[in-house]
């Protein structure tokens, strides 16, 4: 019961409780499903992305913690030891250590900073434009005793308030694929790396199976941009994607017919009680007025993810490890990326 309320608490973050159902209402409007453009979420983005995480981000917390990402993971494997690992390996991949300076482009509320600080003693800021997010990663890096370590900056990724060749290395965690324009962010994430150093990039993408002639595959497409806050998803031709590393399908977690005490909250009896109990919250005025409606375009979200998957059309685990040149060559890699 003390999660429920949680959630009736959160919902909404930093908006005003009587303006969520509006803040509802204006985000579906960004969306293909609902009469909207790509050119304007591209425009919007920063409103998309802001209201996207006010509105869903207690929803996040109380279906998947504090890190809001996919893994992949081994049989016998829970969730979130699978994350834990994953968080691990781009700490490992970057070769971070204690006194080095790292910056987590789009952090939300901190999950994998803190992990990866722990695991790793380096010095990590969070970059966010959401000021419910960052307070909320305050409280939690506070409550894991990181407030030395760990340290949150508000900005937006595409201009970050950075001085040039800042940080000793860079991550970003499913949170580029919010950009309007991928060469836009990187280029920012470039430019505030210090030469020589290393980016690592775990991003959402449409695959090469991905056909924009496809009626189904595009309302798949549509429906992963609608529920997870996205303008138009980008696609990859070559790289490596990890998801084909493991036995597990990344998108087993949610799927409603996958049972799991670990993901309750994603399977189908789950998704049922926690309906019901946001409903009820709703109608019982403890939650916000739009609180359902939060929740019903996040299961289209995960819907839309677990079809995408299964198709093979979308990825929620491309990898890369960049490298900036030692010697400024513009956007061009040196070979090790």
């Amino acid at each position: 019961m003390s999660g429920a309320l949680d959630l009736a608490r959160s919902t909404g973050g930093s908006i005003d409780k009587d303006q969520v159902k509006s803040a509802v209402d204006q985000y579906l409007k960004y969306h293909d499903l609902h009469g909207g453009e790509q050119e304007s979420r591209k425009l919007n983005y920063t409103d998309l992305v802001n209201k996207y995480y006010d509105l869903v981000t207690g929803f996040y917390e109380y279906g998947w913690g504090d890190s809001f990402h996919f893994a992949g993971r081994y049989p016998g494997e829970t969730s979130r030891e699978a994350i834990k690992r994953h968080e691990h390996f781009i700490a490992l991949q970057l070769g971070l250590k204690k006194g080095m300076k790292v910056l987590d482009v789009g952090c939300g509320i901190g999950g994998p900073l803190i992990e990866i600080a722990r695991f790793s003693s380096a010095m990590i800021t969070g970059l966010n434009y959401n000021d419910y997010q960052i307070s909320r990663g305050k409280e939690l890096v506070f409550s894991a005793g990181l407030s030395e370590q760990c340290s949150f900056l508000k900005g937006d990724f595409m201009n970050m308030p950075i001085a040039d060749n800042t940080f000793d290395a860079a991550f970003a965690i499913d949170a580029t694929c919010h950009a309007p324009d991928a060469q836009g962010v990187y280029s920012e994430i470039y430019r505030v790396l210090k030469p020589g150093q290393y980016f690592a990039l775990n991003e959402w993408c449409l695959t090469d199976r991905f056909d924009p002639n496809n009626a189904k595959h595009l309302a798949i497409k549509a429906e992963i941009e609608l529920g997870d806050g996205l303008p138009p998803l980008a696609s990859v031709i070559c790289a490596k994607d990890l998801a084909q590393d493991f036995p597990c399908p990344w998108y087993q977690t949610i799927d409603p017919n996958n049972f799991s005490w670990t993901s309750f909250q994603c399977t189908r009896p789950g998704r049922i009680i926690t309906r019901a109990i946001v409903n009820a919250l709703e109608f019982l005025r403890i939650a916000p007025a739009g609180s359902a409606g939060i929740y019903s375009f996040l299961t289209s979200a995960s819907d839309g993810l677990l079809k995408g998957g299964r198709e093979g059309i979308f990825t929620a685990s491309f990898f890369v490890l960049g490298r900036k040149p030692l010697k400024e060559t513009g956007l061009a890699n040196d070979g090790n990326l």
